[in-house]
């Protein structure tokens, strides 16, 4: 472990903290100068700025050409969509308590997010994704963030901006927007350059413990291209904006799948290969973790803390999968038998029950 790798490990960590500072504090004061709710600037404003390490990694890999061109960006969408659900979610709501669930996530946006991430799949079953399908995907990006702004202005369903003294009007009126818009593009600046030093360190890192290419790229490079997501979300909870935590990670997916997805297929010389692993298992568990959202989100529009935790749990044992296959490890057979036909449909099953009873609750409510 050289000196040089826990240098870029802890700048990285540091860069991703003031990151995230940075672009919560300016987000959440253009929600406040727009009259926006805060559910809105994450659902847009700062997913698209947390997605940036994935567009410029999927773009990056598209436009080098090539065969084997491609691979990386799908895979990067696929893994960073599982990682904003079970991994920023789960340790947001975990670590800073129940996570606030705009009416709006639930009836529109989480939907969205399914039918998108069906239409991938269904993109996908020809074993690849061509242009003319990338220039689908970013216009149905143009519709949905422009309705998106268009309706919130009309609804009143969000949960209001809390205005505290920082945001009252008099301090909003003392400090100019394009102070706000400062702190927005210095955050995302500090986020993407903290997450490529951090992953550069983690790599460095586990190459000199001997850990192999294929098990650093499926873990620490998907992860770090998450990182901004984590980071902000994890962020926008400690300091109360728990509404921003869910809407950032919900409009990051929609963005990885319309925007970095769409884009890369665009500007790709050739179509973007998808694997059969792919069709088989990552894109089915992207869907299911969406799908896992509704039923979650529905109970008392909160994400609890038992919740986050539950996420969490079910990443690990997404990277156990991913790394037991890859090393083509013995018990990797068993060990899928025991998730796909035990834990999955006992989860599946409860997670049912919740949101079955919660919205009976809503109903006998009203």
């Amino acid at each position: 472990m050289t000196p040089l790798s826990i240098v870029f490990l802890v700048g990285g960590l540091i860069a991703l903290v003031l990151g995230a500072e940075a672009l919560v504090r300016g987000a959440t004061r253009i929600a406040a100068r727009t009259g926006l709710s805060s559910v809105v600037i994450g659902l847009t404003v700062v997913a698209f700025g947390t997605s940036a390490p994935e567009l410029a990694v999927s773009v990056g890999d598209v436009v080098r050409g090539g065969d084997e061109a491609g691979g990386i960006a799908l895979g990067n969408v696929v893994g960073s969509n599982i990682a904003n659900i079970l991994l920023a979610l789960g340790i947001s709501a975990a670590v800073g308590g129940s996570l606030i669930v705009a009416r709006r996530i639930i009836r529109i946006d989480v939907p969205i997010m399914i039918g998108v991430s069906v239409l991938v799949l269904l993109m996908s079953l020809d074993g690849e994704i061509d242009r003319l399908e990338g220039f689908v995907l970013i216009a149905l990006l143009l519709v949905y963030v422009t309705w998106t702004v268009v309706s919130a202005r009309r609804s009143n369903d969000d949960i209001p901006l809390d205005l505290n003294d920082e945001l009252s009007d008099e301090a909003l009126t003392a400090a100019p927007v394009r102070n706000d818009l400062g702190f927005i593009a210095a955050g995302l600046a500090l986020l993407i350059g903290g997450s490529q030093a951090l992953v550069s360190a983690a790599t460095g890192i586990a190459t000199e413990l001997g850990v192999s290419d294929l098990v650093i790229g499926l873990t620490v490079v998907a992860v770090g291209t998450s990182l901004p997501e984590v980071a902000t979300s994890v962020l926008a909870a400690l300091r109360g904006e728990r509404d921003l935590a869910v809407g950032n990670a919900i409009g990051s997916n929609l963005f990885n799948l319309l925007a970095v997805l769409g884009v890369s297929a665009a500007v790709s010389p050739n179509v973007i290969p998808v694997a059969q692993g792919a069709i088989q298992v990552d894109i089915p568990v992207m869907i299911a973790v969406a799908v896992a959202c509704l039923p979650i989100f529905a109970n008392g529009h909160v994400l609890a803390r038992w919740e986050g935790a539950l996420f969490f749990l079910f990443y690990i044992c997404y990277i156990a999968w991913l790394i037991l296959d890859a090393a083509d490890h013995s018990v990797r057979t068993d060990y899928g038998n025991v998730m796909l036909y035990f834990v999955i449909p006992i989860t599946a099953l409860t997670l049912t029950v919740i949101g079955v009873r919660s919205q009976r609750k809503e109903l006998s409510a009203r």
